[in-house]
């Protein structure tokens, strides 16, 4: 079992944001260029890295939807209190 993922995030307002960006990084828009661009988050001026993160750690839908992801897959918006999530899993430990 995964004890830890490192993952990168996308936080927008809405979920027409997320389903937007997540078709322009689906068609070829770099990740990390979306995340400086958009999120609401710090994270996003460090292309939306949030590093490595255990079980317990974050919400909820957002921890399910990160321990959930393949390597290098974009997840579909993933909602949480904070508004749309798109996650992106970078590594695995």
């Amino acid at each position: 079992m995964t004890d830890e993922v490192r993952a990168s995030h996308i936080l927008v307002k809405t979920e027409d944001e997320a389903n937007k960006l997540y078709d322009e990084i689906q068609n070829g828009k770099s990740f990390a260029d979306a995340a400086a661009e958009y999120s609401e988050c710090p994270s996003g001026a460090n292309g939306g890295d949030l590093g490595f993160f255990g079980r317990g750690m974050m919400v909820k839908p957002f921890e399910d939807a990160a321990f959930a992801l393949e390597k290098g897959v974009l997840s579909k918006p993933v909602q949480t209190q904070f508004g749309w999530h798109l996650i992106i899993v970078t590594d695995k430990r």
